[in-house]
């Protein structure tokens, strides 16, 4: 791709120094940038010339400049300015939206209610969806702390303007039952139909209420109230693949928790964080806004555990740690004895989600079978209405069935996967319906993938 920026006589000295840093070629970072860039919702077609160019001293792109940063700081896991890379800032290209002022709990030029305002009303136009989850996702953001939340001054909390309306009770448990309303659609029709819902209440009616004059506690149960609806917002972004999107939801539910002092869905909101960093491959990452989540919560009942030690499982298990893994676990089922049988719709733990942890341990340990034995026992615990997750469990279940080479298994799971995907609307889904196709060409002629096949045909044709 050439570039229209001008030629500076200058030599970008700071990105060849980084370049060496990283120890990458100009040919692997084009490759690099270029890949960043799908993540980010844009194509483009870098090589090693332009990489050359900007070396010597050509000033890439103002769409491209934060994408460079991204990448120097993924790869040194630090993080990296736009200084320290040779390049200017553009007035419209200052810290993305969600970033973090590092070493500090303050978003950068952020109002947190004027950005899920703007967040929101794109987030329910389909026709402007696709712009908002086009922001990029980054692994080397600066998580804000509970303590500097809590204790943040008012202004950054609570929008200017006259309060004309006054909200109670009430207001507080109708945020709460449409979030749980929300989180029933999700699990029974999928993120594609429950998102736009979440962003329009949030939008309509949870502003103006946070906006509402209403009494101390009235005012701090709101708040909480509406975090764990942009949690449960920010977890359905990141489950449809819109993971910058999901990423400023997600700070945005800390600003929300800290600010009503709810430490229940901030270690939530980092434990989702956390879950978010190791679907992308981040492990250490993953390990450390898990071990927050868990450390932020020292007073946590018994399911919450649960939920933040079976990601810590999860998480050590991806950096090869086998013994906290496993431990992790035992404390997983532990807490799990000693938990009630309540449902939560939001940050809920259950059999189900404790042996899908016990699969991943088991897989990231190389234990195929036990992998997939546990899955199995997942899905056979799971609600009936749960179909969004079992889409995920089953094709997960299906593709380690294959790999083990167990391919009359793996076309029954598919199967079974397709029954349920056919009636969900989920970017997840779709992505699985794609790998079973890939996955089974070489075995075309089969006769499981024969059978299979006028089931693939059919869905695809029910999906478009």
């Amino acid at each position: 791709m050439a570039s229209n920026s001008r030629h500076s006589r200058t030599p970008n000295a700071g990105l060849a120094s980084l370049l060496e840093q990283a120890k990458w070629s100009r040919a692997q970072f084009a490759q690099i940038i270029n890949r960043i860039g799908a993540e980010a919702g844009l194509q483009l077609h870098y090589d090693q010339s332009a990489v050359s160019h900007w070396v010597a001293g050509t000033t890439p792109k103002e769409q491209v400049r934060p994408l460079i940063v991204e990448a120097f700081a993924r790869k040194l896991r630090r993080p990296v300015t736009h200084a320290e890379a040779g390049l200017p800032v553009a007035a419209s290209a200052h810290a993305p939206a969600g970033s973090a002022v590092p070493g500090s709990s303050v978003t950068s030029g952020v109002n947190t209610f004027e950005e899920l305002v703007d967040m929101g009303r794109a987030d329910m136009d389909p026709s402007r969806r696709s712009l908002i989850a086009a922001g990029l996702f980054s692994a080397a953001i600066v998580v804000p702390l509970f303590p500097d939340l809590a204790h943040a001054a008012t202004p950054t909390t609570a929008p200017p303007g006259k309060r004309t309306a006054r909200i109670g009770a009430p207001q507080v448990q109708a945020v709460r039952t449409m979030t749980d309303r929300i989180a029933d659609i999700l699990d029974e029709l999928g993120g594609g139909h429950a998102r736009p819902m979440a962003a329009a209440f949030l939008v309509n009616t949870v502003m103006p209420w946070l906006k509402a004059e209403a009494p101390e506690g009235v005012r701090s149960d709101m708040l909480s109230a509406a975090s764990d609806l942009v949690y449960l917002t920010g977890w359905m972004a990141m489950y449809e693949r819109a993971h910058g999107l999901g990423q400023r939801y997600y700070l945005r539910a800390l600003e929300l928790a800290g600010a009503a002092e709810d430490h229940t869905t901030y270690c939530r909101t980092l434990r989702g964080m956390s879950l978010q960093a190791s679907n992308l491959g981040y492990g250490k990452r993953a390990l450390e806004l898990a071990d927050s989540a868990a450390e932020a919560s020292p007073k946590a009942g018994p399911r919450l555990r649960a939920f933040l030690s079976g990601q810590q499982a999860h998480s050590a298990a991806m950096v090869g740690d086998k013994r906290q893994a496993f431990s992790r676990l035992r404390e997983t089922e532990t807490a799990l004895t000693k938990a009630d049988n309540r449902r939560e719709s939001v940050g809920g733990y259950d059999a189900t989600a404790y042996l899908f942890h016990t699969s991943h341990v088991l897989y990231e340990f190389k234990d195929l079978p036990g992998s997939i034995s546990a899955l199995q026992q997942s899905l056979k615990a799971q609600q009936k209405n749960e179909r969004q997750g079992r889409v995920h469990f089953l094709a997960v279940l299906a593709q380690r069935q294959l790999e083990l080479g167990h391919l009359e298994a793996a076309c029954g799971s598919w199967w079974q996967f397709l029954e349920d995907y056919e009636h969900v609307s989920s970017a997840r889904g779709d992505e699985h319906f794609e790998t079973m196709q890939r996955r089974l060409k070489p075995y075309a002629k089969t006769q499981a993938v024969r059978r299979l096949r006028a089931k693939i045909d059919e869905v695809a044709v029910l999906k478009g």
